[in-house]
């Protein structure tokens, strides 16, 4: 049922029609980019589970160019947070990366269009990020702590974008961060001022970097999203008058 709700709104994508659902629009965005640059027309109507697909291009949503892409990092991100990072032993990397690989669920997500195996990619890599940035703890302000810190952020906002759950991994980096900030703090060697740029650098990037990427998410989709649809209802004479073959459309509306 879920691919079936997630292609109907890939297909909205294509089609610029607007609609309403409870997700953040990135991962139904990158679905619908998915099948728009494999030759997928967003025609199919997605109307119930099982419905053959027939002539129409639908690989490019659920096989290799998106999902089962996506999906394949999976186990590369986990060797890579194991062995480089946490435990830094090649066989309990290479032990997590093999449950992972042949777990049944991630198997089945990564066959069909579902925003999981998106959201997972995003919430390790902000995993990922999050101890390669600890990583550099000794090197603060080097180009590779700024890229690892600044990495973290965009997976944040990845994370948030594609699914609410997401929220997890911010409070998870939210809690290292603070973490690291108070034993910032109790260093008696490091000035106030230093400190300062430590805070004000984790603001830029784990706050500011991330809310400024998920605003330009619904920029992007309510630019995508210009004509009439089933969403229109749940929103205001306003703004319905401003998508095309909606009743309103180019109506002045009153204050």
């Amino acid at each position: 049922w879920d691919e079936t709700h997630f292609g109907k709104m890939g297909s909205y994508y294509i089609n610029r029609t607007f609609f309403f659902d409870v997700h953040p629009p990135l991962g139904k965005m990158l679905i619908g980019l998915a099948g728009y640059l494999s030759g997928y027309d967003g025609t199919f109507p997605f109307q119930k589970p099982g419905d053959r697909y027939e002539q129409h291009n639908y690989i490019g949503m659920r096989g290799v160019r998106l999902c089962r892409l996506v999906s394949s990092w999976l186990a590369l991100l986990c060797l890579s947070i194991q062995l480089l990072e946490l435990s830094k032993s090649l066989p309990a990397a290479l032990l997590t990366a093999f449950i992972l690989i042949f777990d049944t669920g991630c198997i089945t997500l990564s066959q069909y269009i579902l925003l999981d195996p998106i959201l997972m990619f995003f919430l390790m890599g902000a995993v990922l990020s999050m101890v390669k940035c600890n990583s550099c703890a000794d090197r603060p302000f080097s180009a590779s702590w700024w890229f690892w810190l600044s990495l973290t952020g965009v997976s944040l906002a990845g994370a948030m974008g594609v699914k609410f759950v997401g929220l997890f991994v911010v409070l998870l980096v939210g809690l290292n961060t603070i973490y690291d900030l108070w034993d910032l703090l109790g260093n008696l060697s490091l000035s106030l001022v230093m400190f300062g740029k430590h805070l004000l650098a984790r603001v830029l990037c784990l706050i500011v970097l991330p809310l400024a990427l998920y605003m330009a998410m619904f920029a992007v989709h309510f630019a995508v999203l210009n004509r009439s649809g089933p969403g229109d209802g749940f929103f205001s004479s306003a703004f319905q008058s401003q998508l095309i073959g909606n009743n309103l459309h180019n109506v002045s509306v009153p204050e």
